[in-house]
């Protein structure tokens, strides 16, 4: 058993999944009403939060993920009591923050990279940090020398151990001047985190905008914290000597609703998803209307549906935002196997975040990654080092295959094409779309789905 099967397994247990594999029957228009809480990429970074307080906070629209799991193991680890005060509610008291041995937050993280912003808390509160296992797959290929050298710019000192990296503060931390080689959503994060309680000011350019920062900032400043945002991708703080707890709402998943349009377009259906906002979905809303899908903006939700007509070939290039989400395009690219053409996705946030197509290709679709990207007189974004396109052709009818889910987002795509092909498809691995997609298969089954779990 590989380390993915195994963390598949620890994340499906964590949310009460009684199986790892799921088997489809396609060919079904998913219909009906589904709800969406709390964003994970938003949730999980304001348990974090919680650290940096001398009271308790409350956080509403906490969804039931593995990832929550994941952070509420490590905050208990070092301390934090953490109650349940209702379903999507939580209490996370932190008037007893110890030190962690390295062993605990190891077996808590997993595969998660969460640890890494534990480091400026927990520098603040108790002069060291501790992130497990540098050297594997822990934080992948994501930039953690962002992270680093943000740290190392407030005054902490890095120490790189066997097991890990050892972070220390031997004064306080000060405010700095950091500049972002690229707009990183988890460096900003870190720098937020850290920032928030430094000595002095603190000017961050280059900084990552996304709208689960903005909610982020939000919380920070419902604490006590002093944070500007400015013109031109600049977040200036002005350290404060003490925080405390929040009341906050966290804004609601993204990449879910976006998960679940795909799926009503790919499957010919027509999915109402309860919480989505039109505001921060408007870059997604223009590209499905491209494609040919409809949508219908509710007081409580938006619609998601297919006309019936032909879906119309799209040409995509992920940016940050206010671009158009990398987590978007995988989901999104099973609904382009269908349309009438040439599609071309253009992947410039990630490196090798097209793997998932291969399953797809099994299935019966065209699509062709081109691993060092494709260059356009059309391109809007730059062109970045470790970019790839993929160019898909269609429309091409999809039919039942076995697949083992690779990661999160390309997971999620494989339960879509599973629905949408015709004939039967084993899907294994699934565990791992627990981690950020809540009671999917609940939610499958209110859309009516054919399936079992096996």
């Amino acid at each position: 058993m590989n380390s993915l099967t195994k963390d598949s397994q620890k994340a499906a247990a964590r949310v009460g999944l009684t199986s790892d594999t799921i088997v489809i029957h396609g060919g079904k228009p998913l219909r009906g009403r589904i709800e969406v809480r709390g964003a994970k990429n938003l949730v999980t970074k304001a348990m974090v939060a919680s650290l940096l307080a001398d009271t308790p906070s409350i956080l509403k629209g906490v969804p039931e993920i593995s990832d929550v799991h994941v952070v509420s193991g490590l905050l208990k680890a070092h301390g934090v009591e953490i109650t349940t005060l209702e379903p999507g509610v939580l209490k996370l008291d932190p008037s007893n923050v110890v030190s962690a041995h390295f062993a605990e937050i190891d077996a808590h993280a997993g595969s998660s990279r969460i640890p890494i912003l534990f480091c400026g808390p927990l520098l603040h509160q108790l002069g060291e940090a501790f992130i497990p296992d540098l050297g594997g797959c822990r934080i992948g290929d994501r930039p953690i020398d962002f992270h680093l050298n943000a740290l190392r710019a407030f005054g902490a000192t890095v120490d790189k151990k066997h097991e890990g990296i050892h972070l220390t503060a031997p004064q306080k931390l000060k405010g700095a001047l950091i500049e972002l080689p690229f707009p990183s959503v988890g460096a900003t994060e870190q720098v937020l985190l850290t920032a928030v309680r430094a000595e002095g000011t603190t000017e961050l350019k280059n900084a990552a905008i996304e709208p689960e920062i903005m909610d982020l900032i939000a919380i920070l400043q419902k604490m006590g914290a002093i944070i500007s945002v400015e013109p031109n991708r600049v977040i200036v703080i002005e350290g404060v000597e003490t925080l405390r707890g929040y009341q906050h709402t966290a804004i609601f998943d993204r990449n879910e609703v976006a998960s679940w349009a795909a799926a009503a377009l790919a499957t010919k259906g027509d999915i109402t998803v309860g919480g989505a906002r039109q505001q921060e979905m408007m870059t997604f809303l223009n590209v499905f209307r491209k494609v040919g899908g409809e949508f219908e903006v509710l007081e409580d939700g938006i619609r998601f549906w297919h006309p019936g007509t032909p879906l119309k070939p799209v040409m995509i290039e992920t940016d940050v935002h206010p671009g158009f989400m990398t987590d978007w395009q995988q989901p999104l690219i099973v609904a382009l196997t269908q349309a009438e053409g040439e599609s071309v996705v253009h992947e410039t946030v990630y490196e090798n975040r097209f793997g998932f197509t291969e399953a797809l290709n099994e299935m019966g679709a065209d699509i062709v990654v081109h691993q060092s990207g494709l260059a356009s007189i059309t391109r809007r974004v730059p062109r970045r080092p470790l970019e790839q396109a993929a160019v898909i052709q269609g429309p091409t009818p999809l039919t039942g295959a076995s697949v083992r889910v690779p990661d999160l987002r390309g997971g999620f795509s494989h339960l879509i094409a599973g629905l949408a092909a015709t004939g039967t498809s084993t899907i294994s691995n699934v565990g791992i779309i627990s981690r950020g997609y809540e009671l999917f298969i609940d939610k499958l089954e209110t859309l009516g789905a054919d399936f079992e779990l096996v």
